[in-house]
């Protein structure tokens, strides 16, 4: 049942923030008074619609994205220099013009086309922003509002020997742990080491780490008084932390500290999102390389990677299994927060992906408005007349190719996530 609700909440979840993104273009784009006929969400067959005023406000069949028509985004032919090319792409070319023309009818004062550089560029920019505040509010919620674990200085267990590997159990002949060595208890809260006061896991397990074989003084709080040890960190060899496979002596104490959920500060939320930001933008310029093992992993030529790019289909089944995740520990708390997780990680994917310069993308219009700044700077340079509008139409060729191109890309990642899923660790 929760593994069903959870499905709902994504489904509800991906709808409010395709809804929201095309409200920032409708809302910038009404303001500065271009005429806006529809606002749908999802598309194929129309489930609801209302028209209020000029515009039509619906919801469609398949919830896979949403639009808002601004009329007039393609210039009439009377206002842009004539198109030379021929064939096809002449024939997309003039249908494009033809219907926007139709469509803008006696309203041309209030075409998109019409519009300063700058405010193009506000209402295409509109919606990516909101699904990138979206992201930034949704992880903040998570991690200043839920919190999250985190291990704290308290120790919750100690190792009895030092392993010969990190991974192994203890083995006849293994040294004992410094831990057990020094008298280290479950309960132990470490207050200092060497006189300095520690307020982290992190600050205690890195002054250890750098300090193989030296004896330190540690202070911990016991059963509400201070208790002094001796502990000696043993030095064992681990792999470098750089990646290169290459072996580093690390000092080792043999504790397992206590986790607990805690709150971060509110800049955490704005921190996960810069760094997702850049994992995401990595993701994407490796797409191509992603799509070729992604497809092999469907033909059952590879295994399917846990870091795989997923389409909606898998993402919903991650959210599945969110709600369906009985293991020990795990609390209702826990679900929503990797829910909540997930749709601004797909919030920002959302963002990331449609900024991307290339039209029919949102950044392939902000890229237009900005080439419209530059050629306006330049006329004004030269004391030259007011140049042509950016022709939009002229991009339909390339529109319609980069539309195939996402067309056949989701086809691939739909099988992919149905025959051979990306699923949780």
């Amino acid at each position: 049942m929760l593994q069903v609700l959870f499905i709902v909440v994504f489904a509800i979840g991906l709808m409010a923030s395709i809804a929201l993104h095309e409200l920032g273009h409708l809302i910038p784009a009404k303001r500065f008074g271009v005429k806006v006929s529809e606002y749908f969400v999802g598309f194929g067959s129309t489930l609801w619609s209302r028209t209020r005023g000029e515009t039509t406000y619906g919801i469609k069949a398949f919830p896979l994205g949403g639009y808002v028509r601004l009329v007039g985004m393609v210039p009439p032919g009377d206002v842009v220099k004539p198109v030379t090319v021929r064939g096809w792409r002449r024939d997309l070319i003039d249908d494009a013009r033809a219907a926007s023309e139709l469509e803008i009818g006696p309203d041309r004062d209030r075409a998109f086309y019409r519009l300063s550089w700058w405010k193009k560029a506000i209402v295409m920019t509109g919606g990516p922003f909101v699904n990138l505040v979206l992201a930034a509010l949704l992880f903040t919620v998570v991690f200043s509002g839920i919190g999250t674990y985190a291990q704290t200085l308290t120790v919750r267990d100690t190792v009895a020997c030092v392993p010969a590997d990190i991974t192994a159990d203890c083995a006849s002949g293994d040294p004992v742990s410094p831990a057990v060595a020094a008298g280290l208890q479950a309960g132990d809260t470490f207050v200092s080491v060497d006189g300095i006061t520690v307020t982290s896991w992190a600050n205690i397990a890195d002054y250890v780490s750098q300090r193989p074989g030296e004896t330190l003084d540690m202070t911990v709080m016991r059963d509400g008084a201070l208790v002094d040890i001796t502990l000696t960190a043993a030095a064992r060899q681990q792999e470098a932390a750089d990646g290169s496979g290459a072996t580093e002596t690390v000092g080792y104490m043999g504790v397992f500290s206590q986790v607990e959920r805690a709150r971060q500060p509110l800049a955490t939320g704005l921190d996960v999102t810069g760094q997702y930001i850049g994992q995401t933008v990595t993701v994407i310029t490796q797409l191509p390389q992603q799509l070729w093992h992604v497809s092999r992993a469907a033909l059952g030529l590879e295994d399917r990677s846990q870091n795989s790019v997923m389409g909606l289909v898998g993402v919903g089944r991650v959210a599945a299994e969110v709600g369906a995740n009985d293991a020990a520990g795990v609390t209702v708390v826990d679900k929503v927060a990797q829910m909540l997780l997930l749709l601004g990680g797909l919030n920002l994917a959302l963002f990331v992906f449609n900024m991307i310069p290339l039209v029919p993308l949102d950044g392939g219009h902000i890229a237009s408005a900005f080439w419209q700044a530059i050629k306006n700077r330049w006329a004004q340079a030269r004391h030259l007349a007011r140049p042509a509008p950016v022709d939009v139409a002229r991009m339909m060729p390339l529109a319609y190719s980069v539309f195939g191109v996402l067309i056949l890309m989701s086809l691939v990642l739909v099988v992919a996530d149905i025959v051979a899923p990306v699923r949780l660790a």
